[in-house]
């Protein structure tokens, strides 16, 4: 028997039809923005199958991180050293140089034949009191351009880049027949070539001056008042002549070897340099982390973002984005397009799932600006499509029995 519409009983018939029609149409769109859930980049397949537009024009390389990927990328990291590309220097200070002021004192024996009456120091000799020695100090003399200096009773004579010991054996020479018995000493009275220029971020610019003693880089250091920036983010980089080589500060701390003797016009710089990496995806934490300037290896910097998530992650899917120097890759992908800038974009590829990438990932070293990235398992956008259909039905259920 029909009932009619205006029954409550028709009336509940309707609406329950009326829910199900409408948890039906909810469900085919939920099943059509399957592909359009929510998502923190894109996944696994996708990033291998190279399906984006290239980086300033540059092919993007995708790069399986595997033992001898490892071992070329260890090897391009060693950084170079100050012990092995500037070495340990002579102590300076001992060679004349332009602008250097320079103290000249003769000795004459007596009886002083040149230098007697000219007044100066008088001192008795060890064999008779009558027998007096005189000494005369010379006016300070400047290393004149051209390096030479000129003395009275001597004449013009070649001091830069001779010893000390090597001038006063040129003076003494030039006085031999005129003066009796000359001895000569010759000191520095002012170092105006053998300085090292300290710069950067110290608590005090400066010109440091050498010593024969053979002052070391972080002696240098120490002179301008140190570094003003945490030791382990800073970078210490010398430039000698056209050489510019750079270390982690800490690197000179702990290894003595590359605390070095400096040259004449070396100059020293302090940089601030704070490390840092951007962790996105299914890790622990979506941030920028920073690292010291001793550098971090992908182990480490997975643990430094509480690794992955065990919901979300694909353990295969770890990746490491770069734009790399084209030496540091293999023979394969030399003929791969670079950015304006020289580079070639890279993705590095660790899969988590073997347990000797665990291995490799204590070796691999992240870079400052790397982006870490770690993709959605397959099954998570069907685990939000289920949660969205049941959401939705129980929805339903609890509007229906509300109407009952």
């Amino acid at each position: 028997m029909p009932v009619a519409a205006d029954h409550p009983q028709g009336a509940t018939f309707s609406c329950r039809r009326f829910l199900l029609s409408a948890g039906v149409a909810l469900s085919v769109l939920a099943l059509a923005g399957c592909n359009t859930l929510g998502s923190s980049g894109p996944s696994t397949r996708r990033v291998l199958s190279g399906e984006s537009e290239a980086v300033a024009s540059g092919d993007i390389q995708i790069i399986p991180l595997n033992d001898a990927v490892a071992r070329r990328l260890v090897e391009a990291d060693e950084p170079n050293l100050f012990s092995e590309v500037l070495g340990e220097s002579p102590s300076v200070g001992s060679v004349i140089g332009r602008g250097d002021v320079i103290d000249v004192t003769i000795w004459e024996a007596p009886p002083a034949a040149l230098f007697g009456m000219l007044g100066g120091a008088t001192v008795l000799t060890a064999a008779t009191s009558l027998e007096i020695a005189k000494s005369t100090d010379m006016p300070q003399q400047m290393v004149d351009e051209q390096g030479t200096i000129s003395l009275p009773f001597i004449g013009t004579l070649q001091a830069a880049g001779k010893t000390f010991r090597q001038l006063e054996a040129d003076i003494r020479a030039r006085l031999q027949g005129i003066a009796n018995q000359p001895q000569v000493i010759v000191g520095l009275a002012r170092n105006a070539t053998s300085n090292v220029t300290v710069i950067g971020e110290v608590n005090m610019s400066a010109r440091v001056p050498l010593t024969p003693r053979g002052e070391r880089l972080l002696d240098v250091l120490a002179s301008a008042g140190g570094v003003r920036q945490q030791v382990d983010k800073m970078t210490i980089q010398i430039t000698r002549g056209s050489q510019v080589v750079a270390l982690p500060m800490n690197t000179v701390i702990r290894d003595p070897r590359q605390n070095i003797t400096l040259k004449a016009d070396d100059v020293v710089t302090a940089i601030f340099q704070p490390y840092s990496f951007v962790s996105m995806g299914a890790t622990g934490l979506s941030a920028e982390i920073p690292f010291e300037a001793t550098g971090l290896t992908l182990s480490q910097a997975l643990g430094r973002v509480a690794g992955v998530q065990d919901a979300r992650a694909d353990v295969k899917g770890v990746f490491i984005f770069r734009l790399e120097d084209p030496a540091v890759l293999g023979p394969e992908y030399q003929g791969a397009r670079t950015t304006p800038d020289g580079k070639v974009p890279v993705i590095y590829r660790a899969n988590l799932s073997d347990p000797g990438s665990f291995f490799l990932a204590q070796s691999f070293r992240m870079h400052n600006g790397d982006v870490l990235y770690v993709s959605n398992a397959p099954g998570v956008d069907l685990q939000k499509f289920v949660s969205i259909i049941t959401q939705t039905a129980f929805s339903i259920i609890n509007i229906t029995q509300t109407v009952n």
